[in-house]
């Protein structure tokens, strides 16, 4: 699967062999379908930095923009995960 630039600091990368493939941030096991579901039960993005502290603003802006981009791609991932 390709690496998927999102900008020079950040960016999301796809993995087969990551997360089961799951679009996730640089170099990390955070995938953007954690991050979105960390958000949606109401954590911050400073709350959510608080806890990922390998991660930056600019990578969170990175999930958010992804999110934006491929909706039902993330929402199939949370699905998948709530089902699991």
């Amino acid at each position: 699967m390709p690496v998927i630039p999102a900008t020079s600091a950040s960016w999301i990368q796809k993995n087969p062999g990551v997360c089961g493939g799951a679009a996730c941030i640089r170099d990390t096991r955070h995938t953007v379908a954690g991050l979105v579901q960390w958000r949606r039960l109401g954590l911050s993005d400073a709350r959510i930095l608080e806890h990922h502290v390998d991660l930056n603003m600019t990578d969170l802006e990175a999930a958010w923009a992804y999110h934006h981009q491929q909706p039902e791609e993330i929402e199939k991932v949370i699905r998948e995960d709530e089902e699991a």
